[in-house]
């Protein structure tokens, strides 16, 4: 039997926090995600448009064996500097790679592009992630908000406002599996013509509103996407981020294996997926507290199919927890406009 966990949340995974920061002038955020020891990960990117740090220490032919913590923000490539708040306040901690007069976290980041939502970007000289990275930390913990949190706070999901989401499975054989995505893609994450999520036929206990759909979708395979798109904003600004997190003892390469199949939830939740224009990663973390039985194969399957799950899960709860920002409304708004 699986079911969610107590929080319905990343944390329902042994040894993991999260952490959010935003800033609602900037309409910008980012979110931290710490493992409490030292972890294995890994990532696997399938988007065209991909802005990242530190993922190549991730390969299974890398030294590392374990990591301290994933960033997720936005900002597009300035986002990237929350990883740069992330480490101090890590080191700070005295958490990170013993290598002499100050330990050195390794923290692997990933950004999405949320600089054209409308919010203030004019900062001047001073960056302002690598103040976010750091309260991000410093507020991490097992509760977290969804939406407009984090690096969700500016994210958009092709015609709606995008958001932070999180889920989680356990099973009875004492496998934890949860996900955090923050979902800004240029596909749409509803069926056309719907209130429906793509993600539908995953939800559990409506945690994601209980909308079916009342017909197969009508979906158009002679022009799945238009050539021209002159109501939707510059295809730039995109990109679904997200981590995986299990309590199973993996090695790299199996973390990556999770990875790869967890992507399969983003292709679940959202179409078009993968384009030119988004810059889809997905990060694996593997607490280690769980042994993986025999045959370890076929636990990385069920593994990897969890993980997928939760993700596409994920993708349509930051949407549906997420409010309103200019020019973009919230499928909350959606919904409130036909009762």
């Amino acid at each position: 039997m699986i079911k969610p966990g107590v929080r319905n949340l990343i944390t329902d995974v042994d040894g993991i926090t999260v952490g959010n920061a935003e800033n609602t002038v900037l309409c910008s955020g980012t979110t931290v995600v710490l493992p409490v020891d030292a972890a294995v990960m890994s990532v696997d990117v399938r988007g065209g448009g991909p802005g990242t740090r530190d993922t190549e220490a991730l390969h299974p032919s890398t030294l590392v064996e374990a990591y301290h913590g994933i960033v997720l923000s936005g900002g597009s490539v300035f986002g990237l500097a929350a990883a740069d708040g992330a480490t101090s306040w890590l080191s700070d901690q005295g958490v990170g790679l013993d290598m002499g007069a100050k330990p050195i976290p390794v923290v692997p980041a990933a950004i999405l592009f949320d600089l054209a939502n409308g919010g203030d970007k004019e900062w001047g000289d001073e960056n302002p992630y690598p103040a976010l990275g750091r309260q991000a930390c410093a507020n991490a913990g097992k509760d977290f908000a969804l939406g407009n949190a984090g690096a969700g706070m500016g994210a958009t999901a092709g015609s709606l406002k995008g958001g932070l989401g999180s889920a989680s499975i356990v099973d009875d054989a004492g496998y934890q599996v949860g996900a955090i995505v923050a979902s800004n893609p240029m596909g749409e994450v509803l069926i056309p013509g719907t209130d429906s999520f793509w993600a539908w036929p995953f939800e559990v206990a409506k945690e994601f509103g209980g909308v079916t759909p009342n017909a197969p979708p009508n979906i158009s395979l002679e022009e799945p996407l238009p050539l021209s798109l002159p109501d939707m904003p510059p295809m730039t600004t995109n990109t679904t981020i997200g981590v995986v997190a299990v309590n199973a003892a993996l090695t790299k390469a199996q973390a990556q294996r999770i990875a790869i199949m967890a992507q399969d939830g983003v292709a679940r939740a959202i179409r078009p997926v993968h384009t030119p224009f988004d810059g889809d990663t997905i990060f694996v973390i593997a607490t280690g507290t769980q042994p993986i039985a025999d045959p370890a194969p076929l636990v990385l399957a069920r593994l990897g199919t969890m993980a997928a799950d939760c993700v596409a899960r994920s993708i349509a709860r930051g949407v549906f927890e997420a409010d309103r920002i200019p020019n973009y409304p919230s499928y909350q708004d959606r919904i409130a406009a036909k009762s």
